[in-house]
């Protein structure tokens, strides 16, 4: 459009008796930039321009002489009000919340370009993601909702149970449990600075010594940045060692897991409980990604079988049909687990060291991931899950009994 303007203001028509080179040369000669500046441009083009002019599409010299006429001409003003107003309405209304992908398209794009020299293991990465999506709700709250009522939720003894507490209490909580990780690894660990934390059995007993203390100091406050840092500091550590650190056990009291299945815990552990903030305060949260949540779901199947038997030998199973010598096809349960992350697994119903088959199924259950994760969260009873059945019954109940009886504070 500009080129178009300047070749009207600029060319102008020879002289009908004139001619030769000098009287030639002079008729197309461009006026000065003071003479064009001071030559107003035509109403017609200036109407012409309004809707390039509404679109922001004009170049800066024509957007100061369309300007300068609606200031003069009442018809042309009322017209380019008209557009404005109608290309306001072709712009769709943007969320301002950020894209909940951005990051990984971002951590992509740059590994993409740049490999990390020390890449994260993958068996590390759904505690790395679970940590920084929780960090990223977090960064969101503002510092009265850290005192918001949080019920920390699991099952035990048959029934659901809870534990009232706040935001800052279910960080404080994962950064007193995440610190038996940090120990088995060798970093320092926030919460055992107090001595009561360092003589506790197990998570339960930790996070309650842990709570105590921080209240005989004053109250629990906003846990935030040595929770992160601790979090960051493992990931990062654990990444330097590599296969190295695949060897090392975690205790949680009465058991033990290996790192890498302690960490893939601690992520379930980390999206349960950022799940419970964010319902605390409203806040979207969706569950872990598909591979992510697959590994949290396979972590729980291979703990069945021996929770299975430790609830027997309480007395709260029946007991087993036939025994079975390790290595030996024995009665199994089927579990489907459906969408993102889901898949088949078979759950041996006598023995933990029997081998789960298709020949010597006796029981199928259906679920979706999620909910099966909320059975195994104490979210969810067992008799509240819509799990399509089949088979015999009582492994049904048992079997999801003892997933839901993995749960705890």
């Amino acid at each position: 459009m500009a080129a178009g303007v300047r070749r009207v203001t600029a060319v102008t028509a020879p002289t009908g008796g004139e001619s030769g080179g000098g009287r030639a040369h002079g008729a197309l000669r461009e006026p000065d930039a003071a003479a064009r500046e001071a030559e107003p441009l035509p109403h017609p083009l200036l109407r012409s321009l309004l809707g390039a002019w509404a679109l922001s599409a004009c170049s800066a010299e024509e957007t100061a002489a369309v300007e300068a006429h609606l200031t003069e001409c009442a018809p042309c003003a009322e017209e380019a009000l008209r557009l404005r107003d109608a290309v306001g309405l072709l712009h769709h209304e943007r969320d301002l919340d950020l894209d909940p992908l951005l990051r990984s398209r971002v951590l992509e794009n740059c590994l993409g370009r740049r490999p990390a020299r020390i890449p994260v293991p993958d068996w590390v990465s759904p505690y790395d993601a679970e940590t920084a999506r929780l960090d990223a709700l977090l960064q969101d709250i503002g510092p009265a909702e850290w005192n918001t009522p949080v019920t920390l939720r699991w099952y035990a003894d048959g029934a659901q149970t809870g534990r009232p507490t706040t935001v800052a209490g279910v960080i404080s909580h994962l950064l007193a449990v995440d610190g038996l990780v940090a120990a088995a690894v060798g970093l320092g660990d926030p919460a055992a600075r107090y001595e009561r934390v360092r003589t506790a059995a197990g998570p339960v007993e930790r996070t309650e010594a842990f709570w105590r203390a921080l209240a005989q100091d004053g109250g629990v406050g906003c846990m935030r940045d040595p929770w992160r840092d601790q979090a960051h500091t493992l990931v990062r550590t654990v990444s330097f060692a590599g296969h190295g650190a695949t060897d090392l056990s975690v205790p949680y009291g009465p058991f033990s897991l290996p790192l890498r299945d302690a960490l893939i815990e601690r992520a379930f552990e980390c999206w349960v409980h950022a799940d419970d903030i964010a319902a605390a305060v409203a806040y979207p949260y969706e569950p872990p990604s598909g591979a992510h949540l697959h590994g949290m779901i396979d972590l729980t199947v291979r703990l069945l079988p021996a929770a299975l038997a430790d609830r027997r030998r309480a007395g709260l199973a029946g007991p087993a049909h036939a025994l079975v010598e390790a290595g030996a096809p024995g009665r199994s349960l089927r579990l489907e687990v459906e969408g993102a992350g889901g898949g088949r697994w078979y759950v041996p119903l006598d023995s933990p060291a029997a081998l789960a088959c298709p020949e010597r199924q006796v029981a199928l259950v259906v679920l979706e991931g999620p909910e099966f994760c909320q059975l195994v969260a104490g979210h969810l009873t067992p008799e509240e899950v819509a799990a399509g059945q089949d088979g015999d019954r009582q492994a049904i109940r048992e079997v999801l009994q003892t997933a839901a009886s993995l749960s705890r504070m």
